[in-house]
């Protein structure tokens, strides 16, 4: 009389690895759009922060006009934050440092203020890190209108290429 076999033979456990494979080949690719769409939301979120800290910024201190990423928030890391002039103290300084790598949720960000003749201006802009971390580029001026445009690149890079981009619908 035979032993009994026990365990698996090596072509079950090909079969169970190839199976596993398959689902990965399909499931991956799925997961990476999500984590787009994802990251292109937040971006979005973040370029609405930063429209709604620059108008904070300008009611608060109207003679200084617009600031940087840096000034809305807290370039000293002090804690507490103690608003000022150059330490606005409106966002946080996850977003206020994100115009370098790493970013924030695979996007780098920046704030551009300006002035046109005698009225103060600003505009910001978001752009994707990799075209594997986000599907579109966001720019808003000082309208407060979120603007967009799909595909990979560094962002408008001017105030008035900013306001020919297609306001957003969200």
């Amino acid at each position: 009389m035979r032993k009994q076999q026990k365990g698996f033979s090596l072509i079950e456990l090909l079969i169970v690895v190839a199976i596993i494979l398959i689902i990965a080949a399909i499931a991956i690719p799925n997961l990476m759009r999500a984590r787009m769409a994802a990251n292109d939301s937040s971006a979005a979120g973040s370029e609405h922060t930063i429209i709604v800290g620059e108008v904070g910024f300008f009611g608060a201190y109207p003679s200084t006009g617009y600031a940087t990423l840096a000034v809305l928030g807290n370039p000293g890391a002090l804690s507490p934050c103690v608003p000022s002039a150059t330490n606005g103290c409106l966002i946080d300084n996850n977003l206020a440092t994100a115009s370098v790598a790493p970013g924030k949720s695979g996007y780098l960000f920046n704030a551009t203020p300006g002035t046109t003749g005698a009225a103060f201006n600003f505009y910001t802009q978001a752009w994707p890190i990799s075209n594997v971390s986000g599907t579109r580029q966001y720019c808003a001026a000082d309208d407060g209108v979120l603007r967009v445009t799909t595909g990979y690149g560094t962002g408008p890079g001017a105030y008035a290429t900013c306001l020919t981009w297609t306001p957003s619908q969200n």
